[in-house]
């Protein structure tokens, strides 16, 4: 909206300075700086409502140490990460590009998704929640929108890069003058088009077409191409918001972790929305990319700022409110970007604590059935829990955690340069 206001007050009377809000560097260095003061000042009182309405949390007995001293501690402080991502991103971005569009619709979306299963689990004391089917059912809905806009929306676009090795450029009398295969990075056809590639690491040019995928169908496999790409982007979005959902389980976990991908993110949407800085790591272009940098930068304060409150000894949880939004916010930013493959290196904590999970269940299941008792590979799941089993504060678990995450987090960047 404030762009919006002073891109007209800079038109029409010319006002001094009013154009600094033209530069996304400022105004993501802003949704930064509010995202963070929202959620100390409101964060604090939405802690104090939820108190007084003894919205607190029901903690089951797994026989983890702490484990006491966390009952009734106020849960779905989700809201206060939903504002603080919300308020600066209505604030400082372009409200018309369809990428923001598609990150307001996520955030909001799941927000009350999550919301609608704290509420049920809190005021009717219902500890399972919302049914599980239903939360599918409504990452589904989401995926199916997200992949229907990015496959069909004509806003949705990307510039092909041309193949330098061919490309000569010749004056008037066809001497050659610029010999572009002798450059470093990548030159971009002029006109924007639709397109299903998206980044993949350690491939050549980095860059695969999921249409290919398709090539058996003959010919026209194009046409086709939204039949394979809607399902992997539901797949995408359903796996990373219950990833997500399932790191948060000990205070800080989930949202120094988000924290940690959202700025990974924010420099692949900032580079991949910058014709040079594309060129120079030889990527894809996508036109009004960029604008992302102003969601995620709000997105990351959001989560820094819950973090005052949410770090060991947490004074409030996020409850499915704020973790599945978490975990959709971040698969549909790295869908909208184009670089949702490199999710299981950038999310491997997700991926991980997932994993660990499924791994459990399945063996646990496949030895009853053999065996005819149970057995578990891990001490308990998900994998944080069982380092606690293991006897580590949960505070040392966190931060190491956080140091892989960090690692994750310059491997994904590097991956742009490695064929």
């Amino acid at each position: 909206m404030l762009y919006y206001l002073f891109e007209f007050l800079r038109k029409m009377y010319d006002l001094p300075g009013a154009g600094v809000f033209q530069y996304i560097s400022f105004r993501a260095a802003m949704a930064v700086i509010t995202s963070l003061i929202i959620s100390m000042l409101i964060g604090k009182r939405i802690i104090r409502l939820l108190q007084r309405k003894q919205v607190g949390e029901t903690v089951r007995d797994l026989g983890l140490h702490g484990e006491k001293e966390k009952q009734g501690t106020p849960t779905m402080g989700g809201l206060i990460i939903l504002a603080a991502i919300l308020i600066p991103t209505l604030l400082f971005a372009r409200l018309i590009n369809v990428y923001i569009v598609i990150m307001l619709v996520t955030t909001v979306w799941l927000g009350l998704i999550g919301f609608l299963d704290d509420y049920i689990k809190v005021f009717k004391k219902d500890k399972a929640g919302l049914a599980g089917r239903f939360k599918i059912l409504g990452q589904v809905g989401l995926g199916l929108i997200i992949g229907y806009t990015m496959y069909f929306n004509p806003h949705v676009l990307v510039k092909e890069k041309v193949n330098v090795d061919k490309l000569i450029v010749l004056d008037s009398n066809a001497n050659v003058i610029d010999n572009m295969s002798q450059r470093e990075g990548a030159l971009y056809s002029d006109d924007a088009v639709k397109s299903t590639k998206t980044t993949i690491p350690f491939y050549k040019n980095n860059e695969f077409d999921y249409a290919n995928l398709l090539k058996w169908l003959g010919d026209d496999y194009r046409k086709y191409a939204w039949l394979i790409f809607i399902p992997i982007v539901i797949f995408i979005i359903t796996a990373v918001s219950n990833g997500a959902n399932i790191t948060d389980g000990i205070d800080g976990l989930a949202t120094g972790t988000s924290a940690i991908i959202g700025a990974t993110l924010g420099i692949l949407a900032w580079v991949s929305g910058n014709t040079v800085f594309a060129s120079y790591l030889n990527i894809m272009y996508i036109p009004n990319a960029g604008e992302l940098v102003v969601f995620i930068a709000a997105f990351v304060g959001a989560c820094v700022g819950f973090l005052w409150y949410n770090a060991y000894p947490a004074q409030v949880f996020m409850g499915d409110t704020g973790s599945l939004a978490l975990g959709g916010i971040i698969a549909v930013f790295a869908i909208a970007i184009r670089k949702e493959l490199l999710i299981p290196v950038l999310c491997g904590i997700f991926f991980v604590e997932s994993l660990s999970v499924v791994i459990q269940v399945s063996y646990f299941k496949y030895t009853k059935k053999k065996y005819g008792e149970g057995r578990r590979i891990l001490k308990m799941s998900p994998l944080h829990h069982h380092y606690q089993k293991l006897g580590y504060h949960e505070s040392k678990i966190v931060t190491r955690f956080w140091i892989v995450g960090i690692v994750l987090a310059v491997i994904t960047i590097i991956t742009l340069k490695l064929r």
